[in-house]
């Protein structure tokens, strides 16, 4: 269950996401926080200018390998507006962060964007646990969910 903690490190996520968007941008962001509930991290999409791993998720998983002890990844969570991509939950599994929590799902976002016409993306929209099976997930969050189905609406001109 997620806490009223978590809860601001989630909607932290949100608006990183928003950010991401109004600087032209696919909406997600997302929060590395450590066990003590620090924040040592914190980035927003960045895809727009051609390279399509520029995601947040990947981008924590590499400042986390970096700059942490493999204990202290493994205690941390990441907090992030939507479920990891196939691409960044192999990156979390393979550095060994911790729980992911998320406010939307791989499935919601597909049934959104299945919903505003949009193609589908060239790599398989997979659930965490079917591509980093030991990563304990939490999400969706219904209460913030709805807030990125927004701005996924306004990203396709359909707000």
């Amino acid at each position: 269950m997620v806490d009223d903690a978590e809860l601001r490190y989630l909607r932290r996520c949100v608006e990183l996401a928003a950010e991401a968007l109004e600087a032209g941008d696919e909406p997600f962001g997302s929060v590395l926080v450590a066990a003590d509930g620090t924040v040592l991290a914190e980035d927003r999409n960045r895809v727009a200018l051609g390279d399509r791993t520029r995601h947040p998720e990947f981008e924590l998983a590499r400042w986390a390998a970096a700059n942490m002890t493999p204990e202290e990844r493994a205690a941390a969570t990441v907090y992030t507006s939507g479920e990891h991509c196939p691409m960044c939950a192999a990156a979390h599994a393979w550095v060994g962060l911790g729980r992911i929590v998320y406010a939307s799902s791989t499935r919601q976002l597909a049934s959104w964007l299945a919903e505003l016409g949009v193609p589908a993306p060239p790599v398989r929209m997979l659930p965490i646990g079917e591509v980093a099976p030991g990563v304990v997930v939490e999400g969706p969050v219904p209460e913030l969910a709805e807030t990125v189905r927004e701005l996924h609406r306004r990203l396709h001109g359909r707000a």
